[in-house]
């Protein structure tokens, strides 16, 4: 079983650090235009959600993944709200 949690955070570690080059283009250019509000409000509730859900079950995967990812999309919805 213990290939399940390598599989898990292999995928744990794509997902979530693919938010990370999107938080630093915005950072860096305070643009954005191109970010949907609506749809960032969606994922950083998601996410949450995900990060409570892994919690529960004690899945070590699930709760770093989301902790991190959250992190990275709450950033970028708070650029958008104050840019934008």
């Amino acid at each position: 079983m213990q290939y399940i949690n390598w599989i898990g955070y292999g995928a744990a570690f794509l997902t979530t650090f693919a938010f990370l080059p999107q938080a630093f283009k915005t950072l860096q250019t305070r643009n954005t235009k191109g970010i949907s509000l609506l749809s960032y409000s969606a994922l950083v509730l998601g996410t949450i959600g995900w990060f409570v859900y892994g919690v529960l079950l004690g899945q070590w995967p699930i709760i770093l993944a989301n902790g991190v990812t959250f992190c990275f999309v709450f950033s970028i919805w708070l650029m958008k709200l104050r840019y934008g």
